[in-house]
């Protein structure tokens, strides 16, 4: 059973504008350890050199790390070094055990008077845990899940929504400026954060998963499925992010900017989050599954707008009715 302390009401609200680069200064010597080289990670560790610190990587695969080289960042082979000296740590891997993993060797090796920046989607369960680790160990920890994919990643545009001790905000709002375009403090609660992380994603895979079905069944009533596109764009049921997978939909391409192993494990956390908040999940259950279908079937390292062939059973070029 998931038990999380009761929510307070706090004050909350937009913090915006990131800072600019020379707002930190070329010698500045604030170091980040940034754990979790994947897309989102390596976007981050870029933004956060621009931005004046001193970065070190590390990742699972050092492979996959060692291109940031190019930008100024330091390659530790092991998450251990990569901590010891490190003002923050920012952790950015696929799911809570990975982090419990990795965290489980780095936590000791940290500064006592260092911050882990906790920005995996892990869920409400796992923040739990996971600050549970931190508490153990003294270790000051900030809830920070972000919203963005890919490009808002190397853009330094992400949307960070963060829960921690107000008296820890000040303190790590620069990283946040280098990351992201935007912060949202959510609340003084540890988890605050994730829940309105939840609460985006289960809105972000609904678009999704809604524009396969419409786009599947525009092409199995045998019309051009751009034809579901164009008819809604620019009207009040119209998004960009529909227009930008629905594409990808009709053309069959899916190159990864939301993996969709990673829709898939979310759409299983945001479950666990509507049990635990008491409402139905049913819906949110069914689209889980259509996720795990197109993994079975072969697309889980590919974009998520690739659960469309979940809908048509892979038959892209089913013939027209």
């Amino acid at each position: 059973m998931l038990i999380l302390p009761r929510p307070v009401a706090t004050a909350s609200g937009w913090v915006s504008n990131r800072v600019e680069e020379t707002r930190l200064g070329g010698a500045m010597s604030t170091s980040v350890a940034v754990l979790g080289t994947g897309i989102m990670g390596s976007g981050m560790a870029k933004n956060l050199v621009r931005a004046g610190f001193d970065v070190t990587a590390w990742n699972r695969h050092r492979e996959k790390a060692e291109p940031l080289a190019e930008a100024g960042i330091k390659i530790a082979s092991d998450a251990k070094d990569a901590v010891a000296e490190a003002d923050f740590v920012l952790t950015m891997l696929f799911d809570a055990d990975a982090v419990e993993d990795v965290m489980g060797q780095a936590l000791p090796a940290m500064r006592e008077d260092a911050v882990w920046i906790q920005s995996s989607t892990v869920g409400l369960p796992g923040v739990a845990r996971l600050a549970e680790r931190a508490g153990y160990e003294g270790i000051a920890f900030v809830d920070a899940p972000v919203l963005g994919t890919r490009q808002p990643a190397e853009e330094g545009t992400l949307l960070v929504l963060a829960g921690c001790p107000s008296d820890l905000r000040e303190r790590v709002q620069p990283v946040f400026d280098a990351i992201g375009s935007k912060t949202v403090w959510v609340g003084e609660l540890l988890g605050d954060g994730h829940k309105l992380k939840l609460v985006a994603n289960s809105w972000v895979l609904s678009i999704v998963g809604a524009t396969a079905q419409a786009v599947d069944l525009t092409k199995r009533l045998g019309l051009d499925p751009t034809l579901f596109l164009e008819t809604i764009s620019g009207g009040a049921t119209d998004c960009a992010y529909a227009q930008l997978k629905g594409k990808a939909m009709i053309a069959g391409e899916f190159p990864p900017a939301f993996p969709l192993s990673g829709a898939a494990k979310d759409a299983q956390l945001i479950v666990e989050a509507m049990d635990y908040a008491g409402t139905r999940s049913a819906f949110m259950q069914s689209l889980a599954a259509q996720f795990q279908d197109a993994i079975e079937a072969g697309h889980g390292s590919e974009d998520m707008a690739s659960v469309i062939t979940a809908f048509d059973g892979g038959d892209q070029d089913r013939a027209s009715l």
